[in-house]
């Protein structure tokens, strides 16, 4: 729940920011760049996160990372972060931040599990539906799940939309128990 609260209030800060200055796309890649940096990197991440090492200490280790290859919105936004103690939030920072300019760019992200590997006719058939249902550009990511046994099962936000024979098989289970 925390981890929710803080990501969203400091993803919508920095948002404002580079809308402010129209950066809001450049932000974005570097967020997830510096944020892939320190998921890879144990060290560093050792080195960020522990508690004795000074806000002095890591602000110079981040300018001596990342000074000139990112822009002064998103290094002064990961010094800022390091000041208030929140750097551990980085990966929900970021998310929250994505699905904010996702909003703004008219896009949804969206999840589609299928019995079987979807054929591209079949998923740019798919896409077609989604984007004519949600009215917004979808992004889909594709995942095989055998036990659905068929059809597909689609998550759009908190949205689910079971076309499952599993989920239909279930049902009629069900629906054959309270008749009998």
């Amino acid at each position: 729940m925390l981890r929710g609260a803080v990501g969203g209030r400091y993803a919508e800060a920095l948002y404002e920011l580079a809308a402010r200055d129209n950066k809001v796309d450049a932000v974005e890649q570097e967020l997830q760049a510096v944020n892939q940096v320190v998921q890879e990197n144990r060290e560093l991440q050792k080195v960020l996160f522990h508690p004795r090492i000074t806000a002095a200490e890591k602000k110079a280790l981040l300018d001596e990372l990342f000074q000139g290859k990112i822009g002064a919105v998103t290094l002064e936004f990961l010094k800022f972060l390091v000041e208030r103690q929140r750097e551990q939030f980085l990966p929900d920072i970021v998310d929250f931040y994505v699905q904010l300019a996702n909003r703004a760019r008219n896009i949804v992200a969206a999840s589609v599990t299928s019995a079987v590997e979807l054929t591209s006719q079949e998923r740019q058939a798919l896409e077609g539906v989604l984007n004519k249902i949600t009215g917004k550009n979808v992004q889909t990511a594709y995942r095989v799940d055998p036990s659905l046994i068929g059809g597909v099962v689609v998550k759009i936000g908190d949205r689910v939309l079971d076309g499952s024979v599993r989920t239909r098989l279930a049902a009629m289970r069900e629906h054959l128990r309270q008749i009998s």
